[in-house]
């Protein structure tokens, strides 16, 4: 028998005293990263006012002052309850979320008489109600990492879970339009105080589940049937749970009649599906059922044929159905390379601006290397999902954690690929930019799983030596025979 070498950092040596010294925890450079962010967003506020008011007071600075407030509460939440978690995160989340509020409150300005612009300055419309949303998806957010202190409970109630996503997606089915419907998707529940999207938070619970059962049936799913050009294809009765999550989605497609949140559901199955199994035969199968289910909802529903129509000639009809598209292309072009300035641009003038298309708005603001860089936020926070799945331990982490990152980079490129016209345009928002409150607490309590996942990968292991009498403490290597 031979010992293999065990693997991993060297133990930290003890400090004075005898007492262990801990690797750093990163979170004054967090704090520090997100006061930057806020200073960006409070900078952006101060040019909107200055274009939009031709002065700036202390009344351009109180949004993001509240909000910087708000999202250092946050970060004091992470010191205490995570304090070994991911420090990059946060501050991503903090100014794409702080970006999306002023703008939105700029949007209030634009829109707005000029006469009347001055009693809009401090608060705005829609911009505050987005400042309320995020207290609401800061609470949530300090809510979860308070009562998820570890990611494996959650495989524990992973079929409840399960149970409570699918009643949350086919509530707005059941419902009649008028209570569930806007702009031809069935995807809410309209109330008397607002509109609740299901979905997003179904999204968080089916992800959940999604990785208990890949790590339970991941050995089966990984057997091979037949081997053609070089790939393994699985067993054919190993399909079932695409087929079931396929028609799922395609039920989700014809009830609710949403292309991207089923395409968000199935795409996040076969992505973590691959991760389990690294078989590249279930990309291909998770493609061709694409695939098909697209080209079969396009020949059975015409609000498809017509967004596809938009897509492909927008200027077909361009004071009808493809003025939005229209008016998003020319906010790019106008933008250029570095932006007509805080508002400067006509971002106002584009429809639904602060929800679907309010990539186009900033980017015709910021221009092309500013909507770049905002985008590299959204790669930074997918990339540092990946990289805690990577470095998490147990596999159930693992496939939960890059679940969450590949989601929320697949709904960043619907949604952006739409507005540019790079793939038809779908009903999902862009992650913290858009208004509203369902997809904003939804993300926020994604970052909080994302970061209480971090925290454990990043925790340094106990070295202390185990209690004498407990050989279950001692610590073991591994042995190769």
């Amino acid at each position: 028998m031979t010992a293999a070498p065990i693997t991993g950092p060297p133990p930290t040596p003890p400090a004075a005293g005898g007492r262990r010294r801990l690797p750093p925890n990163r979170r004054n450079s967090e704090l520090l990263l997100m006061l930057f962010a806020g200073l960006l967003v409070a900078w952006f506020a101060v040019g909107a006012h200055f274009a939009l008011l031709q002065s700036a007071g202390a009344a351009a600075l109180v949004m993001p002052a509240m909000f910087v407030f708000l999202a250092v509460g946050g970060h004091a939440t992470v010191r205490y309850f995570a304090p070994y978690a991911d420090p990059v995160i946060l501050p991503c989340v903090t100014f794409l979320n702080g970006l999306g509020v002023v703008f939105i409150a700029r949007l209030d300005l634009g829109d707005a008489d000029p006469e009347e612009r001055q009693t809009l300055a401090t608060f705005g419309d829609y911009g505050f109600r987005q400042l309320l949303w995020t207290l609401v998806a800061v609470v949530a957010f300090v809510l979860v990492l308070a009562l998820v202190r570890d990611h494996r409970t959650l495989s524990t109630y992973a079929y409840t879970l399960a149970l409570i996503g699918i009643v949350l997606v086919a509530i707005p089915a059941v419902l009649p339009y008028s209570l569930s419907g806007s702009g031809g998707s069935k995807l809410w529940i309209h109330t008397p105080v607002g509109s609740i999207q299901p979905g997003e938070f179904a999204k968080l619970l089916l992800l959940s589940f999604f990785a208990y059962y890949l790590v339970r049936k991941r050995e089966v799913l990984s057997l091979a049937s037949k081997r053609v050009l070089g790939i393994d294809f699985p067993r054919g009765r190993d399909l079932g749970p695409v087929i079931v999550v396929w028609v799922a989605s395609l039920l989700v497609l014809v009830f609710e009649r949403d292309l991207g949140t089923s395409l968000m559901y199935f795409g996040s199955f076969v992505a973590m599906t691959y991760i389990a199994t690294e078989r590249t035969s279930w990309l291909l199968i998770g493609l061709g059922l694409f695939l098909g289910g697209a080209l079969l909802a396009y020949s059975l529903f015409s609000h498809l044929q017509i967004r596809v129509s938009v897509w492909l000639d927008p200027f077909q009809d361009p004071d009808g159905i493809g003025y939005q598209p229209i008016q998003a292309l020319f906010g790019l072009g106008t933008g250029g390379l570095f932006g007509t300035g805080p508002g400067v641009g006509a971002a106002d003038t584009i429809p639904v601006g602060h929800s679907d298309y309010i990539a186009a708005g900033i980017g015709e603001e910021i221009g092309l290397f500013g909507l770049s860089a905002v985008l590299v936020l959204y790669l930074v926070i997918v990339e540092r999902g990946i990289r805690t799945a990577l470095l998490v331990r147990d596999s159930f982490g693992k496939l939960l954690a890059a679940g969450l990152a590949f989601s929320l980079g697949l709904q960043v490129f619907v949604i952006v690929g739409g507005v540019s016209k790079l793939i038809p345009l779908t009903g999902l928002t862009t992650p913290f930019l858009s208004y509203g409150g369902s997809s904003l607490v939804a993300n926020w309590i994604l970052a909080a799983l994302l970061l209480r996942i971090s925290d454990a990968a990043r925790r340094p292991a106990d070295s202390s030596p185990p209690p004498a009498g407990r050989l279950s403490m001692a610590q073991t290597e591994v042995v190769r025979l």
